[in-house]
């Protein structure tokens, strides 16, 4: 199998991670390097005590991701990957794939924004979500009641105002398949992975 980078991409709130999980159960060889987990590690190191210091997180972030992108492709690793990317990321990811021959099959998920929204926000109100991702001030140890009580909390209007403005749903990288998760029960996902089995083996 040649060297390669799966992108899991396109709109929020679409099941990237259940799709991660899905492919790395299918295909050997592979291991996950998420932004939002680097993010994470980067808030709880640090903490943020507004949202300037949290962009600047997030830059960093960004930085230590391409970091351990290219740590890993020198030791001949195959890397998948779930973010909404957007143009911001698409040029220094094609920049290092090639600085590596390494491969890039992105899959890009779509879905009814309307449904899309619905998901997100029962995402951000789970318990298990981070803070970070839905507060303006963060220092590890913080808890809220609940998660109903955050301050930084994506409205309709904003969540469709990202989805639509950032690129989310026409993001292309690579061989490029699209898979549409308005209905999760009748996503084609056996289809999807015979046609990566085919790119896998084949290229």
């Amino acid at each position: 199998m040649k060297q390669t980078l799966i992108l899991l991409a396109g709109y929020p709130g679409t099941g990237k991670s259940y799709l991660a999980e899905l492919l790395m159960k299918q295909f050997t060889g592979f291991e996950i390097l998420s932004p939002d987990e680097i993010k994470e590690e980067f808030w709880d190191a640090y903490g943020f005590r507004n949202e300037q210091e949290k962009e600047e997180l997030i830059q960093k972030s960004w930085v230590e991701y391409y970091h351990r992108m290219e740590w890993k492709f020198t030791r001949g690793i195959s890397l998948l990957s779930d973010y909404p990317f957007s143009h911001k990321q698409h040029d220094q990811l094609q920049e290092v794939c090639d600085k590596h021959h390494v491969q890039i099959i992105t899959i890009r998920m779509i879905a009814d924004l309307d449904v899309l929204f619905e998901r997100q926000k029962k995402r951000d109100l789970d318990a298990s979500r981070h803070l970070g991702h839905i507060v303006k001030e963060y220092h590890k140890g913080i808890c809220l009641k609940c998660h109903e009580e955050a301050d930084n909390l994506l409205d309709y209007d904003e969540f469709i105002q990202r989805c639509t403005c950032r690129g989310y749903g026409t993001f292309a990288l690579g061989t490029t398949l699209q898979l549409d998760v308005t209905d999760f029960a009748t996503a084609p996902y056996e289809e999807l992975m015979i046609r990566i089995n085919e790119l896998l083996e084949f290229q």
